[in-house]
């Protein structure tokens, strides 16, 4: 049985955060979990959101000032936008180790645990590059921002 059991969430970029919020609340009834602006790098702010789909599956937008470079208006496959990574789910804590542990076993982490109140998350890189997350939702409807996050660091 694989470790993981579904995606967690997909996050990308939007030029208009508003207007893709409207559109999947309005389309999918989708809930809009949070819509925050927080202090991000480069002492921009940072607007980004959490937006229930359903089964378990959300959309991150950021809102970006600039195009990342993707965003063309093109139809054409590769063309389309920009996708930042993909977040895979576990069910629960003890999963969420087991994957960490592989993780760093394999080089893919530093296996830094990630605690977002409602969400924990560890990160990794796959072989080809692509940043990645394996998440698992907690109990708290507490979501922290950036600034506010813990870090749980590999002792092993």
């Amino acid at each position: 049985m694989p470790v993981t059991v579904g995606a967690h969430h997909l996050t990308l970029f939007t030029h208009d955060m508003d207007r893709f919020i409207r559109f999947y609340e309005e389309i999918f009834d989708a809930d809009t979990k949070f819509d925050l602006s927080e202090p991000g790098p480069g002492g921009r702010t940072l607007r980004h959101s959490l937006i229930d789909v359903g089964g378990g599956f959300a959309l991150h937008p950021f809102q970006m000032p600039e195009p990342t470079g993707y965003e063309d208006g093109s139809t054409q496959m590769g063309k389309r936008g920009h996708i930042d990574h993909l977040a895979l789910k576990v069910d629960d804590e003890e999963r969420l180790q087991e994957v960490r542990r592989r993780l760093v076993k394999a080089g893919a982490s530093d296996g830094t645990i990630t605690d977002f109140g409602a969400v924990r998350l560890v990160t990794f890189k796959d072989p080809d590059g692509m940043e990645g997350e394996v998440a698992r939702w907690t109990d708290s409807k507490r979501v922290l921002g950036f600034e506010e996050r813990k870090q749980e660091l590999w002792l092993d």
